[in-house]
């Protein structure tokens, strides 16, 4: 079983990982591999080409094509379309190495070991990271275990309470973001035994999709439903539809712009109802930018904790102080702290009686 490591632990790892160590991620198909390692290198002035090798069907798709030089009389290989001239470092991302062909994984031990390729030296600096799919349902290729020494390898499994997160800040819409916040069992498919390969089951990718498609539709018909259901599966999309429709519950961002408006409900709500509202306002604040109201969001914050602490509403404060303890909302803590001193104070107490 290999080490498993969440978004965040992937950053930290990328960070402290030098160049010259390979790293191999584990993991299912649309959890965000690629687009993570080009954000983070891409903040860093590295470009990252992505080079999905279970559909190369010949070497030369990798190392480039065969030319006579004339000046020798050998065979030189033509460098490949992504391969740097100008001898700065890039950060070579080789997805689906264990789709990949026998003959293609041949090419990838020199690259692995020694950062060359066809007798061609990457620039000094170039990193090598891969990606295999992990599960029954992929049609797999067994590795060599001479390549699989060559690399760090880790079972990479981004949270659900991640992926909420990044949604917010990518404009995902709110009604795909509470229904996974309730319903975080269908954020992927759980089930890894084969079937006909064409039933489609939900992952994070696809739910980017479904947002997209219902952007700017404020009524969803029975036609939403079909079309989302060819998305992320009949199920998901059962599911998915019935939550829009009893939906009445209250975003993060509804209640810290308005919260007098929603006082009434809120303190009402069960404690898994204040459970989901307290990641919704998490979310709220750490994605969105509050400089403009920040004001009454601290009111509306204040006032919502006062609101827990005088309802007995212990639970949800908790709840509240668990999230906050648990270091995925950065902004939020030092907003917290540096425009609500007094709800800090509360805090630090809260914790120090525990």
């Amino acid at each position: 079983m290999n080490i498993s490591i969440n978004t965040n632990e992937l950053q930290q790892l990328l960070q402290t990982t030098p160049a010259a160590q390979n790293v191999m991620l584990v993991g299912k198909h649309g959890i965000g591999k690629s687009e993570i390692l080009t954000a983070f290198f891409a903040s860093k002035g590295q470009r990252v080409v992505t080079l999905f090798l279970g559909q190369m069907s010949d070497p030369g798709d990798l190392i480039g094509l065969p030319t006579k030089n004339e000046a020798t009389g050998k065979t030189d290989f033509m460098p490949p379309y992504w391969f740097p001239t100008d001898g700065k470092p890039i950060v070579l991302f080789l997805d689906e190495l264990n789709r990949a062909r026998p003959e293609v994984l041949q090419t990838v031990m020199d690259l692995t070991l020694n950062r060359r390729l066809a007798g061609r030296a990457l620039p000094q600096g170039s990193r090598v990271i891969a990606a295999v799919n992990d599960g029954e349902e992929y049609q797999l290729t067994d590795l060599d275990p001479a390549l699989v020494s060559r690399f760090n390898i880790y079972q990479f499994r981004p949270t659900a309470e991640e992926w909420l997160l990044w949604a917010s800040k990518n404009n995902v819409d709110e009604r795909v973001v509470r229904f996974i916040g309730e319903n975080q069992i269908y954020l992927e498919s759980q089930d890894d035994t084969k079937d006909t390969g064409l039933d489609k089951t939900p992952d994070r990718r696809a739910w980017k999709h479904v947002s997209d498609m219902i952007a700017g539709t404020d009524e969803l018909c029975i036609f939403h439903k079909k079309l989302i259901a060819g998305i992320v599966g009949v199920k998901a999309a059962t599911m998915f539809f019935n939550s829009v429709v009893a939906d009445n519950s209250i975003s993060g961002k509804e209640a810290m712009l308005n919260y007098a408006k929603h006082r009434v409900r809120i303190s009402k709500m069960q404690l898994h109802e204040l459970s989901l509202l307290n990641e919704s306002i998490f979310r709220f604040i750490e994605a969105e930018d509050i400089q403009d109201c920040k004001t009454t969001v601290a009111e509306s914050l204040s006032a919502y904790i006062k609101m827990l602490l005088s309802t007995k509403k212990s639970e949800a404060f908790a709840h509240w102080i668990s999230t906050y303890s648990s270091g995925n909302y950065p902004k939020t803590t030092v907003f917290i702290l540096t425009d609500i001193p007094d709800l800090y104070a509360k805090i630090q107490k809260f914790i120090a009686e525990l």
